[in-house]
């Protein structure tokens, strides 16, 4: 391993590697943005048919118990 080391500098490496990380969080966002589900800025809210399971219903979540009936 550290013959790989020898060759590469690792500060490149690493600019390298945040480079790249940063760039695949601005796609993904980006892809997010561009659909009609995920998209924050253009809906603001999400309605209770969009929304994820545990946000539309939280009087069930209120509802749920760790353990068992009974125990």
């Amino acid at each position: 391993m550290h013959r790989i080391w020898l060759m590469y500098d690792p500060r490149r490496v690493m600019v390298a590697v945040a480079g790249f990380v940063g760039a695949l969080a601005f796609v993904i966002h980006f892809i997010l943005l561009s659909s009609q589900r995920y998209s924050w800025i253009e809906n603001g809210t999400l309605s209770a048919v969009q929304a994820p399971v545990g946000a539309s219903a939280p009087a069930m979540a209120a509802e749920m118990s760790p353990l068992p009936p009974g125990r």
